[in-house]
């Protein structure tokens, strides 16, 4: 809305994208702040707690905590991506689906588990593999035949692609990329603010580089690939830290309410477009380390009993191994969170490395 307003009364501040994306993030922060609270106090009065896991140490005392708040903070995002966006670019409308549609998996997933108290009673690792795969697929080849993005694939360091991927391959390595971030941030998000900050800083990094690239100066001046629109989408990425920061308000240890898989699967899937778009889909490892050293920790604990009988963390995912060494709560977020910042510092340089 806010885009159009420079047609309607002549106001040219409007259509930069720092200005708009500024709109939202304060738009998405003030809205997220105002909702959370009547949520909470909504969901309290319905019971509509996060079971939690009884094999997860010191669980105690946040059984009654309320759950779904990504519920919250996506709507927040959406509405306040649709009133500072340009409607008409398609890597908005991309991003807006990634959400919406990873929100809609992670609500029934929710749902079920809220119901009947139990925290295995959500949707079958079956249906919900499915779901991820029909909605990355649909994104996929939006960007393909929608708003034909490059297909062609880059890797750090190297200032030209190293080959085309083909539509067909690109529609389902983005796939890939979009279902490893969303269930990699799913299996991260166990602990207070734990998930929440790492995505801030990861999307502030893609932001950068997704603005550089749609830039015709800047890309060029640092060999970046320049894609004209694709700019816009940092509008919505701006959008969803604010949301995300007002969520923390209330997420932070000890945490007064859960984001859920709501908000985590679909966080995670919007941090892999954003890597889409930003044409670093290898430099992901390093921007989101915290989501893969957490994966890798149940990659390794699984596969190691399967082949070995034998363990190689007291429990994973690994932010729990350190639980059960007595490792204070805190002490373990803030550390995860450090380890965030300074991989996403390391990655932002190796834009002028090429």
């Amino acid at each position: 809305m806010l885009y159009y307003f420079h047609h309607l009364f002549d106001i040219n501040l409007l259509t930069y994208i720092s200005v708009r994306a500024g709109f939202a993030f304060f738009f998405s922060f003030v809205l997220t702040l105002w909702l959370l609270p009547r949520y909470m106090a909504w969901a309290i009065g319905r019971k509509a707690n996060q079971p939690i896991n009884k094999y997860v140490p010191a669980h105690e005392g946040k059984q009654h905590t309320p759950t779904m708040g990504g519920a919250v903070f996506i709507a927040s995002t959406l509405i306040a991506s649709l009133l500072s966006a340009d409607l008409g670019n398609g890597y908005v409308w991309g991003g807006l689906l990634t959400l919406a549609g990873f929100a809609a998996i992670g609500l029934s997933d929710d749902l079920g588990k809220v119901l009947t108290g139990d925290n295995l009673k959500g949707l079958t690792a079956r249906g919900k593999m499915g779901l991820q795969i029909g909605v990355s697929l649909l994104v996929g080849l939006w960007l393909v035949y929608g708003v034909h993005f490059p297909t062609t694939f880059y890797v750090p360091f190297v200032k030209t692609p190293l080959f085309d991927m083909g539509d067909i391959g690109a529609s389902l390595f983005w796939m890939l990329v979009l279902i490893a971030a969303s269930n990699a941030v799913n299996l991260t998000d166990g602990l207070d603010g734990l998930a929440t900050v790492p995505t801030v800083v990861a999307l502030s990094t893609l932001s950068i580089i997704v603005y550089l690239i749609g830039h015709a100066i800047f890309s060029q001046y640092l060999l970046l690939p320049n894609i004209k629109g694709v700019g816009e989408a940092i509008i919505v990425a701006a959008a969803l830290v604010g949301a995300l920061l007002a969520f923390l308000w209330f997420n932070c240890y000890p945490a007064e309410l859960f984001m859920g898989d709501t908000g985590s699967l679909s966080i995670g899937a919007f941090l892999g477009y954003m890597g889409i778009l930003a044409k670093s889909e290898i430099l992901l490892v390093l921007i989101g380390i915290v989501f893969v050293i957490e994966t890798v920790s149940v990659i390794l604990q699984v596969g190691s009993y399967k082949l070995r009988q034998k363990r190689i963390f007291l429990m994973a995912p690994i932010h729990h191994h350190f639980e059960m060494k007595n490792w204070a709560e805190n002490k373990i977020i803030v550390r995860f969170w450090m380890i965030a910042i300074i991989a996403n510092l390391l990655a932002l340089i190796t834009l002028k490395i090429r």
